[in-house]
């Protein structure tokens, strides 16, 4: 595993590491507006939507994006 190397040239654009806490957070989010939304209203026709309770854009990272590997051989390190 010493030379291990990744094998699509992506990553993210900050140098956070993780957002699971965040993603966790936003999904737990989600779940309890459906679950409130059917008990008031068990023949809800419209559920909130994921878009409207959570942006991607104020999470850790902000996105992927694409580099060369060869100029940039310390990213292409696991």
């Amino acid at each position: 595993m010493a030379r291990s190397r990744r094998k699509r040239p992506i990553a993210g654009i900050t140098m956070a590491s993780s957002e699971k806490w965040e993603k966790r957070k936003a999904n737990r989010r989600i779940r309890r507006r459906v679950k409130e939304s059917l008990a008031a209203d068990p023949e809800a026709e419209v559920l909130p939507h994921r878009r409207e309770l959570s942006s991607v854009w104020a999470m850790g990272k902000d996105g992927k994006r694409w580099y060369d590997p060869y100029r940039f051989a310390e990213i292409s390190r696991k």
